[in-house]
C-alpha cells in the first residue's frame, strides 16, 4: 500500500478544509513557526501550506517538496528564489481575501475620519456636550481624496467603492495603463500632497520597502489618513511616528507592522491617533474559508502532479 503524501501547514487551517486535506494526505502542524520547527518538520514533506513567513534556507531541508501553496497572496512569506532553484511550484490564492480587505479600509477610513473613538470614550466620561462637540469636528468621505497605492485586485475594488461614496480617486501603480476608470494616474509626490486618505495596498518588493519616508509624509496634508493594508517595512515607522507627534498627519490605522507579532514595548502602542490591528484585514470567517479551500484545491492538483490554477513560478519552472 503506497503511503499517503506528506503536507505541513505552517499554521491551522479551517478546519473543514484540513479534514478535506486530510482524507488525501497526513497533514501535520507543528508546534510554533520557529524557523528550526519548520525545517524539521520538513525533513520528508511533500506539501506545504504557508501562513508564516518562512526561514531563507528552508527548502534546503525539504528533498522531497512538490510544492508550495501561500494561504492568500502576498509571497514575501515564502523564499522565491530559493524555490525557483529548487525547482519547487508556488501557487498563491488571489481574490480570496479582498472583499474584508476591502471592508477593513471603508471601517478604518470612517474610524479615523469620524472620530468614532474617541467620542465614544468621551460621552461615557464626560457627558452628551464634549461628546457631540467633538464629533462635530469629524470629516466625511463624500468629496475627499483617495489615494491609493497599489491597484492590483484589492486597490481596484477599493477604488468601485470609493467612487460610490463620491470620493476622487488616485492611483499609484507600475502599470498606469491598468487603472481603472475613474481612477488617476499620479506620482507618489501628487499622491501625498492631493490625498485625504492614502491606501497602501501595494506588494512588499524592494522599490516599495521604505516608500512611505520622512520625505513622502512632509508632502502630506496635516489632516491626511494613512492606512497601511500592505506590508509594515513599506512604511517608515520611525518618521510616521513623527509626523503624528508633531501633528503633520491626522491619523494612521496600521494593520501590519514590522515586527510580528507586535512587541508590547512597540512605539506604535504608546501613540494616539491611531487604530491598531494584529494583521487580520484580509480575515473573516468567510474569506478564512475561501482562502483554506482555495489552497487545499492547489496543493491536491500540486500532488496530483496537475499545475496549480494560479501558479506564480511557472515562467522560472519553464526556464529551469
Amino acid at each position: 500500500m503506497t503511503a499517503q503524501p506528506i503536507v505541513v501547514l505552517t499554521s491551522a487551517i479551517h478546519p473543514d478544509e484540513h479534514t478535506r486535506l486530510a482524507r488525501h494526505a497526513s497533514v501535520r502542524v507543528p508546534a510554533d513557526a520557529r524557523p528550526e520547527t519548520l525545517k524539521a518538520a520538513m525533513a520528508d514533506a511533500d506539501g506545504l501550506i504557508v501562513r508564516n513567513p518562512l526561514p531563507a534556507d528552508i527548502f534546503d531541508h525539504a528533498p522531497r517538496l512538490k510544492g508550495v501553496v501561500r494561504h492568500g497572496v502576498g509571497l514575501d512569506m515564502i523564499p522565491m528564489e530559493a524555490a525557483n532553484r529548487h525547482g519547487i511550484t508556488v501557487a498563491n490564492i488571489p481574490g480570496a481575501n479582498t472583499a474584508s480587505v476591502v471592508e477593513y479600509c471603508l471601517a478604518a477610513m470612517l474610524h479615523l475620519r469620524r472620530r468614532l473613538p474617541a467620542v465614544d470614550a468621551m460621552l461615557r466620561e464626560q457627558g452628551w456636550g464634549p461628546a457631540r462637540a467633538y464629533g462635530e469636528g469629524g470629516g466625511e468621505l463624500a468629496g475627499a481624496t483617495c489615494g491609493i497605492v497599489g491597484v492590483g485586485a484589492i486597490g481596484s475594488r477599493l477604488a468601485a467603492v470609493a467612487r460610490v461614496l463620491d470620493m476622487r480617486v488616485l492611483g499609484l501603480t507600475r502599470r498606469p495603463e491598468s487603472l481603472p476608470d475613474g481612477v488617476r494616474a499620479v506620482d507618489k509626490a501628487t499622491l501625498m500632497r492631493e490625498s485625504d486618505v492614502i491606501v497602501l495596498a501595494c506588494p512588499l518588493n524592494e522599490q516599495t520597502r521604505g516608500l512611505i519616508d520622512a520625505a513622502a509624509l512632509a508632502l502630506a496634508r496635516p489632516d491626511a489618513l494613512l492606512i497601511n493594508v500592505s506590508r509594515g517595512p513599506v512604511v517608515d515607522t520611525a518618521a510616521l511616528l513623527s509626523a503624528l507627534r508633531e501633528g503633520r498627519l491626522g491619523g494612521a490605522a496600521l494593520d501590519v507592522h514590522d515586527v510580528q507579532p507586535l512587541p508590547k514595548d512597540a512605539a506604535v502602542l504608546r501613540q494616539s491617533g491611531m487604530l491598531l490591528t494584529p494583521h487580520m484585514a484580509g480575515s473573516t470567517t468567510a474569506s478564512m474559508r475561501r482562502m483554506s479551500q482555495g489552497a487545499v484545491d492547489e496543493m491536491l492538483r500540486i500532488l496530483r502532479g496537475e499545475p496549480p490554477v494560479n501558479w506564480v513560478n511557472r515562467d522560472a519552472a519553464r526556464r529551469a
